[in-house]
């Protein structure tokens, strides 16, 4: 692996993108991690690079915000960092009535789960072609496979990555680029407190996230596409299949309506 060659980790301070943090510094690979918590961030690169011997550079940022993922790769570009793996796992997510939601919120949710995302993905990619090198990681979720009331937009986030992040696996691949699209169903992270998801509402408990992150990195390895992990995820998802949407969409809206929500599900 080139000298210059690093990972780069988007919501990297926590859960999912910590765990991916602390897999890839096993592996030795150099790091860039990016995050909205400056604190966080840089105790963990510190902790990674003197454990693993690794570099790691720390960029926080709020992928949110517009112009923030251009502004990422220009200081990349800058200290003349190749990524040559992309984890984008950044996001958030909400539960609640759509209308009762601040659009504030909402409108963010779509810049950093599906604009942030695009726009990294396409910054770094013609850099992994030219060079015949790269891989990316796409971080979506099982809710991207039915439309779900009560986290319609998050759910509709979802649904555009792992479309987008399917399709565009079959263009690089002729250029030997790899694309991970990974849809975990409940994890074990602050993602539920934070969006106010009620625990109650995930069949089977919530999963470690370091089991999301091994299985996300074996498929790498393997040149698998889709990954959705644990048995019961996956039974979920082709079971969703041969049944009418509007009856999954139901069940959806069953499983995940707030306590204080008005009418009837």
């Amino acid at each position: 692996m080139a000298e210059d060659s690093y990972a780069l980790i988007t919501g990297a301070s926590s859960g999912i993108g910590e765990c991916f943090a602390h897999a890839l510094a096993r592996q030795g690979r150099n790091l860039v991690l990016t995050a909205r918590s400056e604190g966080k961030l840089s105790h963990l690169a510190a902790k990674l690079a003197g454990e693993h011997s690794i570099k790691v550079e720390a960029m926080p940022a709020d992928l949110s915000v517009r112009d923030a993922a251009p502004q990422l790769v220009s200081m990349l570009k800058r200290r003349n960092i190749f990524i040559s793996l992309l984890v984008n796992n950044a996001a958030f997510g909400g539960r609640g009535e759509f209308w009762k939601q601040p659009i504030e919120r909402q409108m963010a949710m779509v810049r950093l789960n599906i604009n942030a995302l695009t726009e990294l993905t396409y910054l770094l990619l013609p850099e992994m072609i030219e060079r015949k090198e790269g891989a990316i990681i796409n971080v979506s979720s099982t809710a991207s496979f039915q439309p779900m009331a009560y986290t319609a937009v998050y759910a509709a986030t979802k649904a555009f990555v792992t479309s987008f992040s399917m399709g565009i696996a079959e263009e690089v691949r002729p250029h030997g680029i790899r694309v991970v699209t990974l849809c975990p169903g409940g994890t074990h992270t602050n993602f539920f407190e934070a969006g106010n998801y009620g625990i109650r509402s995930i069949p089977g408990g919530l999963q470690p996230p370091e089991e999301v992150v091994d299985e996300a990195l074996k498929a790498l390895d393997a040149g698998r596409g889709l990954v959705v992990p644990r048995l019961l995820n996956k039974f979920t998802v082709v079971v969703q299949r041969f049944l009418p949407r509007g009856l999954v969409a139901r069940g959806a809206a069953l499983a995940f309506r707030p306590r204080d929500a008005g009418g009837r599900a």
